[in-house]
C-alpha cells in the first residue's frame, strides 16, 4: 500500500483489485488480513462474504453479507498491519514504533540498517517512513541454521538471494508493498557486524539483539556523521551493559520505556438518589421505567444519558526499554 515511485498516489485512494491483501475489520479488537481472491468467500459470525463482492469498491467500505452483517475493508497499514500478521517472534507494538521512528529522526530518503527483522512489524513501519526513495536493509539470525556456515538459497526475487524463513517475511513484506523498500538478509550481527557495504551510509540504526552491545562498534562504523542507533532491550541489565559501550563513541545516550494506557469510551446513564454524590451510574440497555402524571399520561423515568470514560481493565504492561544515542562527531 505504499507507493515506491514519488510520482505514484497514495495506494489507499485506489480500488480494491484481486490479488490485493485487506484487513476486514469487525470490531477493534477482532481483524485480520485476507487476500482477495475472486470466487472465494469469507465465512464468519456476521455470515458470508463474497470476495467478488469486494473488487472495485474503495478501501475503507462497509460490505454486507447474505445475512445482512457487516463489516469494513481497510487498507494494509503498518498500524493495521502490527496488530493482524503472524507472530513468528515477539513483535514491537504501535507505542514503540512510533516512538522509534520519531527518536530516530526517520525520514523520507533515509537509509536505515535494522537487526532483527523478527515478524516484521517495526521493517514495515521503517519502511512506511523511509518511501518513496529510502531504503530499510533488514537482517536476521535464525539458530536453526547456525551449522551451515553458508544457507543454502531457497529462492531468488529480484536479484536478492533469500532462505526459507527469509521467504516468509519477504511474502509479508510484498502482502503490505513495502518489497521494493527492504532487502532481506541472513547474517550473524553479533559475531560478524554489519556490511562493509553500509559504511559510512546509514542515518539511523535500530538493534534487537540479546547481547546489542557486541554490535555497537560496527553500528557505529555505519552510521553518518551524527547518525542516531537505538537498542530494544526486555531486561535492564542489557541496558546497563551496552550504556557502557556507547559512551565510547557515542553522546546524547537516553533510556526510554513506554508505558500505554488506554481508555474505554462508553454511553452511561445517571440515575437520581443512588451513589456517593446522590446518583449512580449503569450502562445501557436497560428497560424504561414509566410513572404516570396527574393527567395520567405515562412519562419515562429514566436518567439522562453522558458519556464517561475508564481506564482499560487489561493493558499491554512493560515490552522493554528504548536506548538511543547520537555518534559523536569528531
Amino acid at each position: 500500500m505504499i507507493p515506491s515511485d514519488p510520482s505514484e498516489r497514495l495506494s489507499l485512494l485506489r480500488r480494491i483489485q484481486e490479488g490485493d491483501l485487506v484487513i476486514v475489520y469487525e470490531r477493534h479488537d477482532h481483524m485480520k488480513a485476507v487476500k482477495v481472491i475472486g470466487g472465494s468467500v469469507l465465512q464468519n459470525r456476521f455470515g458470508v462474504f463474497k470476495h467478488s463482492d469486494w473488487i472495485g469498491k474503495p478501501f475503507g467500505s462497509k460490505v454486507f453479507s447474505h445475512k445482512k452483517g457487516f463489516v469494513y475493508l481497510l487498507a494494509p497499514t503498518p498500524e493495521l498491519w502490527t496488530l493482524v500478521l503472524s507472530h513468528r517472534t515477539q513483535i514491537l507494538y504501535i507505542a514503540d514504533i512510533s516512538f522509534i521512528v520519531m527518536y530516530l529522526e526517520i525520514v523520507p530518503g533515509c537509509v536505515v540498517l535494522e537487526s532483527g527483522t523478527g515478524s516484521g512489524s517495526l521493517t514495515t513501519s521503517l519502511a512506511r517512513a523511509v518511501a518513496p526513495i529510502g531504503h530499510v536493509y533488514t537482517f536476521d539470525f535464525h539458530e536453526q541454521r547456525a551449522a551451515s556456515a553458508s544457507c543454502v538459497p531457497d529462492r531468488s526475487i529480484a536479484g536478492i538471494t533469500i532462505c526459507s524463513l527469509d521467504y516468509l517475511e519477504w511474502e509479508d513484506f510484498e502482502k503490505t508493498g513495502v518489497n521494493k523498500l527492504i532487502t532481506v538478509g541472513v547474517r550473524d550481527i553479533q559475531g560478524e557486524g554489519f556490511p562493509d557495504e553500509h559504511l559510512g551510509q546509514a542515518d539511523a540504526v535500530f538493534l534487537d539483539l540479546p547481547q546489542p552491545w557486541l554490535a555497537i562498534p560496527s553500528a557505529g562504523k555505519m552510521l553518518k556523521p551524527d547518525g542516531i542507533m537505538c537498542s530494544f532491550s526486555p531486561c535492564i541489565e542489557q541496558v546497563q551493559r551496552s550504556c557502557e559501550t556507547l559512551a565510547l563513541k557515542f553522546t546524547d545516550i537516553r533510556t526510554f520505556e513506554i508505558l500505554l494506557r488506554t481508555y474505554e469510551v462508553k454511553e452511561v446513564r445517571a440515575e437520581l438518589g443512588k451513589g456517593d454524590e446522590g446518583f449512580s451510574f449503569r450502562s445501557p440497555p436497560h428497560k424504561k421505567r414509566q410513572h404516570s402524571t396527574e393527567k395520567g399520561d405515562a412519562v419515562e423515568a429514566s436518567g439522562a444519558a453522558t458519556v464517561m470514560a475508564k481506564p482499560c481493565s487489561e493493558g499491554r504492561g512493560h515490552t522493554g526499554y528504548l536506548t538511543f544515542a547520537r555518534l559523536k562527531c569528531v
